[in-house]
């Protein structure tokens, strides 16, 4: 069953809709004068036939003219009442469904930074941006909108009642009569007219997928000539929305002439025991005037109440994936004692803050992934002293991220201790460390805007001249320099107006800027051509001088320097030691060299 179907069929349960109150309880008085208004409209829209009575039975009947001005002043009064109920419940309306809409934006957004790395490594992107844009919209416009509607529906239909029960309750009565039938068959097609729609809301969103995937995928799907292929899996989806779409307009054109047709039975018993009464002078034109407006009104209500009664019940889908998201703890957190010291993400106490020299030592570690059933890492011991470099090679997918993640702290032992400058981590603030961390990712993200400014997240109290000399020691200030706009080039979304080795060089800028004292390169160096991997070569040596520094290496031969390399296989540590050391054993690490060295060999002489 669709994960979506699924949440749609769920009983209403209360308890979720509580989670909402904290968003709800600030605007809790603008929401009541809302409602306030709303009756308002509902009071008026009930005592308009009246008057209509009144001005019928008074003036038309009568045939007088006497006191005609008083009632006009009423009935304008009452009119521009409506006009005041109208206007203030719009605007109040619209500032409500925004402020409760920002606030839970704001929320999801601020937790989503609080969460652990380990959950952005699972959860998909469209899912974290359907939560915080689309639910969080959905419910504003559920609160501001729809439950002041469902209230002024029960309260003209509860009135409209009463007054046609006032005025001939015989009569009244056959108008009730009717009502059971327009809400059975309001009941039976909402049902279904609810499950078309969330149909259409599904297929609609894997339209948008494919739709995003066609764009963003434009050059691959050139290069593999699968056009037509993708042209049929639209046309497959386009065909079950035009299906779907038009089952859910068959059953709505079905639905309202069948509550027309009902209603219209209504005004006919009225019209017909009414005019009878009429001709016999047991009832006033005037009062059959109100019951013919009451009976083509009253129906409207209750169609409108089913239908936002359905979206309550629908929505709750959508609470009930804002608040799973809220509610998500984050699989790392500092201890109450630690975030009372060092402070939180939002609120960091850095005086307190203890200088990092950059020893790490790995004691008697154990880990294994939150979902995995083996342990990647059993009973791990290494020293590493600060300024030393620690290289980590191995084929792809062996799980060479895995000490990096650790010693950031994206992810926590299993078992064993992981200490920086002979202190368990655990005992600082997350936020501690990974101000000190320098990290360079295989494929790099630049943020929307100038290079000056990405540049500038390394240090964001950076002078332009700081900012410059970054760039210089990687060796991207001639590159930049060379742009028509220079500094201030603007390099799109994700960094696409550059090429794969600019953004390297940028990330590596905005690194070396914020001078931590622990440095990761991610494969930093493997997206970048030969020449311009030489020209960062060195500036990497005397980068990583007096740091302590993670490779996470493709190219071996980018790593014999450094002072131990571990060798990954199958998710563990096979092999450790220098790069002389591992060649002596002739082991896996010899053996990997050996392979790349001989490749390296057959690219150099293609190429010359």
């Amino acid at each position: 069953m669709n994960p979506y179907e699924e949440h749609v069929k769920r009983p209403f349960n209360l308890k979720v809709w509580k989670k909402l109150w904290p968003y709800i309880k600030p605007y809790w008085k603008l929401l009541a004068v809302i409602i306030l208004f709303n009756l308002g409209c509902a009071f008026v829209d009930i005592v308009l036939p009246l008057l209509q009575k009144f001005a019928i039975d008074n003036f038309i009947t009568a045939g007088t003219t006497a006191g005609i001005g008083k009632f006009a002043a009423v009935y304008i009064g009452v009119i521009l009442l409506q006009l005041l109920n109208i206007m203030v419940m719009g605007i109040l309306a619209g500032r409500v469904e925004m402020l409760i809409g920002r606030d839970m934006k704001r929320a999801a957004f601020v937790h989503l930074q609080k969460l652990s790395f380990s959950y952005y490594n699972t959860t998909p992107v469209g899912f974290m941006l359907a939560r915080v844009m689309s639910d969080t919209g959905k419910i504003g416009w559920l609160f501001a909108w729809c439950l002041s509607d469902l209230l002024w529906a029960a309260a003209y239909v509860l009135g409209a009642l009463g007054s046609m029960l006032l005025l001939d309750w015989k009569m009244a009565l056959w108008v009730i009569a009717v009502m059971p039938f327009i809400v059975l068959a309001t009941i039976y097609f909402q049902k279904r007219i609810l499950h078309l729609n969330r149909k259409v809301r599904a297929i609609n969103s894997k339209m948008t997928g494919a739709f995003n995937e066609g764009i963003t995928g434009a050059r691959t799907s050139k290069t593999l000539v699968i056009e037509d292929k993708n042209d049929r899996d639209f046309n497959e989806i386009t065909h079950d929305m035009r299906t779907t779409t038009v089952a859910a307009v068959r059953m709505r054109s079905l639905y309202v002439p069948i509550v027309l047709f009902m209603s219209s039975i209504s005004v006919a018993i009225v019209l017909t025991r009414g005019g009878s009464n009429v001709m016999l002078g047991a009832m006033q034109i005037g009062t059959l005037s109100a019951f013919i407006s009451y009976a083509l009104n009253i129906y409207d209500p209750i169609q409108q109440a089913a239908g936002i009664i359905a979206d309550f019940v629908s929505n709750q889908a959508n609470i009930e994936r804002i608040t799973d998201l809220l509610e998500t703890e984050p699989s790392i957190t500092d201890r109450p004692d630690v975030i009372e010291k060092y402070g939180d993400t939002f609120h960091p106490k850095k005086e307190n803050w203890e200088p990092i020299k950059g020893d790490i030592e790995f004691r008697n570690v154990w880990f294994r992934y939150p979902d995995g059933k083996e342990d990647i890492l059993q009973n791990f011991n290494l020293k590493v002293k600060a300024g030393s470099t620690v290289a980590i090679v191995g084929e792809t997918g062996a799980g060479k991220s895995t000490l990096v993640n650790l010693a950031c702290r994206f992810f926590e032992p299993t078992k064993g201790q992981i200490l920086i400058d002979g202190v368990d981590y655990r005992e600082r603030s997350q936020l501690w460390l990974h101000r000190n961390l320098g990290y360079v990712l295989q494929n790099p993200h630049l943020f929307s805007g100038t290079i000056r400014e990405n540049i500038r997240y390394g240090k964001l109290d950076a002078s332009d001249e700081e900012i410059e000399e970054a760039a210089r020691i990687v060796s991207v200030d001639s590159i930049i320099r060379s742009m028509e706009k220079g500094y201030d080039t603007d390099v799109g979304e994700g960094g696409d107006r550059l090429s794969t080795g600019e953004k390297q060089l940028i990330s590596f800028a905005r690194a070396v800027l914020a001078d931590p004292r622990i440095f990761v390169l991610d494969e930093a160096t493997s997206s970048i051509d030969t020449k311009t991997e030489q020209l960062i070569q060195n500036a990497i040596s005397h980068l990583l001088k007096n740091r302590t520094s993670f490779l996470i290496a493709h190219r071996l031969s980018t790593i014999r320097q450094a002072d131990v390399i571990l060798v990954v296989r199958d998710g563990k540590i096979v092999e450790q030691g220098t790069h002389q050391e591992l060649l002596n054993k002739r082991g896996y690490y010899y053996t990997l060299y050996q392979n790349q060295y001989e490749k390296e060999q057959r690219e150099q002489i293609f190429r010359s």
